[in-house]
């Protein structure tokens, strides 16, 4: 049985999702849908690479992810199917994919050309449900398109790393839903620049001189709960996908509060690691 991921910023309210599901269900009767998300804001295209990155190789090879963000065709945004790490993305070419082909290269992309047999301004409907259900029948890429070599980068997606290897400047690119600010900083690259240096992350008004590898590392559950420094404790941690995320351990936004509004932090804001100099 083909599956069909669903990634869009289309949220809960309206008819878009559904309309989506039933047109590949038209198409494809014996298909499993599985939706990732649908709150992407509106046009978030870093969010939304962030999301599917960390979402996708969960699944079976041969799965179809479909990235309804930022989808309408005109001159400037092309629609795209990849072929990459054995499953297949049906997109407009907006950056999106550029974040997973940054640590993995494509085998196939192709730049859909179906348009003139559909009209419609709804293409995750029409052309992207066309495309994913072409593939989930065992069709070729090449059916559907035209080869390309490049794709759209996203801006901000890679951080700078300064010539004497002293500094990493990140930003965010993502917070979660407890509030908790992941940066663009993974930890091959903090590890490959930093060499086991002392260093000190600086994000806004916040500072790090520790990155833990779980949210309760940074808790001593030694000192008896009553004296323990445990609400509101602000910590650094390499997340489950290998990134700089900072937190507030047990946050939640509605009430305490959370590393992104504790810390001021927003899409986009610098995160810094400064490094010791390197011995002579």
């Amino acid at each position: 049985m083909p599956i069909i991921t669903l990634t869009t910023d289309f949220g809960e309210k309206d008819h878009f999702v559904g309309a989506v599901k039933g047109a590949i269900y038209s198409e494809l009767s014996d298909t499993k849908i599985v939706d990732i998300s649908h709150s992407i804001p509106p046009f978030h295209s870093t969010e939304a690479a962030y999301i599917i990155q960390n979402a996708y190789k969960s699944f079976p090879p041969g799965t179809i992810h479909i990235i309804g963000i930022d989808s309408e065709l005109n001159p400037e945004n092309q629609h795209i199917a990849v072929k990459l790490d054995g499953h297949y993305f049906v997109c407009a070419n907006n950056g999106i994919i550029s974040m997973l082909a940054s640590e993995i290269n494509p085998e196939k992309i192709v730049e859909i050309n179906i348009h003139d047999r559909i009209i419609s301004n709804f293409p995750v409907l029409d052309v992207f449900v066309k495309v994913a259900c072409h593939l989930a029948r065992g069709g070729t890429l090449e059916v559907i398109g035209k080869p390309i070599s490049e794709i759209k980068e996203l801006v901000g997606i890679k951080p700078v790393i300064n010539g004497e290897n002293t500094q990493i400047i990140g930003n965010v690119i993502y917070i979660d839903n407890y509030g908790n600010v992941v940066s663009n900083i993974t930890r091959s690259v903090f590890d490959d620049i930093g060499k086991g240096r002392p260093f000190k992350i600086t994000a806004r008004r916040a500072q790090f001189s520790k990155v833990h590898s779980q949210y309760s590392d940074a808790i001593n559950f030694e000192v008896p709960k009553e004296r323990r420094e445990e609400d509101g404790k602000k910590l650094a941690i390499w997340n489950s996908s290998g990134y700089l995320e900072l937190a507030i351990y047990k946050s939640n936004p509605s009430t305490v509060g959370s590393a992104s509004s504790l810390f001021g932090l927003q899409f986009r804001d610098a995160v810094t690691i400064n490094f010791a100099p390197l011995a002579p």
